[in-house]
Parts: C-alpha cells; sequence; structure tokens
C-alpha cells in the first residue's frame, strides 16, 4: 500500500462520519473534512451551512478550527482529506484555501474524494500558489 492509500485509509472513515454531522439544507452537499497532524492527531469538522451564503462555514476551515482548539501549532498539520457527497472530487474554496496556506504545512497534501478508490490530491502550492501573507 503506498503512503497516499495509507493517508486515505487513515482519514477517510473520520471525514465521513464528519459528514453525517453537516448542516446542508441549501446544497444538499455533506461534506467532512478530517486533519492529521505532525504527532498523528486527527481533527475533523463538517460543513455548516447558512441561508445567508457568505456565512457558510465549510468543512475543512471547521477542522481546521478544531484542531487549533485543540493546541495544534499552525504549519504542522500535513494532511487534510475532504469527503464530499455528490461529487467525485470537491476542489476547496478560496477561502478555505488561504486558511489552509495560513495553518497547515508548506509541503501539506489536500485529498477530496467520496470513495477510497476516487480522489484527487494536490499541494497547498498547487492550489494556491501566492497565498495572501501578511508581513
Amino acid at each position: 500500500m503506498s503512503s497516499l492509500d495509507e493517508l486515505i485509509a487513515t482519514l477517510y472513515s473520520h471525514a465521513r462520519s464528519a459528514s453525517d454531522n453537516a448542516h446542508s439544507p441549501y446544497s444538499g452537499a455533506r461534506v467532512g473534512a478530517s486533519v492529521l497532524d505532525e504527532q498523528g492527531n486527527i481533527y475533523s469538522g463538517c460543513n455548516v451551512e447558512n441561508g445567508s451564503y457568505g456565512l457558510t462555514q465549510c468543512a475543512e476551515r471547521n477542522a481546521l478550527a478544531a484542531a487549533v482548539h485543540a493546541g495544534m501549532k499552525p504549519g504542522t498539520a500535513h494532511t487534510i482529506l475532504i469527503y464530499a457527497t455528490g461529487f467525485d472530487a470537491l476542489a476547496p474554496c478560496g477561502a478555505c484555501r488561504q486558511v489552509m496556506s495560513e495553518l497547515m504545512a508548506n509541503d501539506a497534501l489536500v485529498i477530496s474524494c467520496h470513495s477510497e478508490d476516487v480522489y484527487r490530491s494536490w499541494s497547498i502550492g498547487e492550489l494556491l500558489p501566492d497565498p495572501f501573507i501578511l508581513s
């Protein structure tokens, strides 16, 4: 089994389980995400939609917020897996890409799937080559 297959096997059930708690009355897409940090800790989140669409919370940002809340230090998450119903692979939105670039490791891997066999993966740099960074 490749390391990518191992990462998917490790994170898939957590993300899928998180999607069961999604609040998605508008899109119908139930999304869950799980973050793996360098210590082997896994943090999960789901999407929470809102009638005022800009207030919707994506699963990716909720999982990363849960990780920070639990004490994860920025730059120590190396993988996030996104599970979504209704999509073969759901690419993260721009807001999630920016948050990932700030909270995850520079060489972090983003995996998106609806099964353990059908997925896409990207590096943070592929998703957001020129992140907004305050200096």
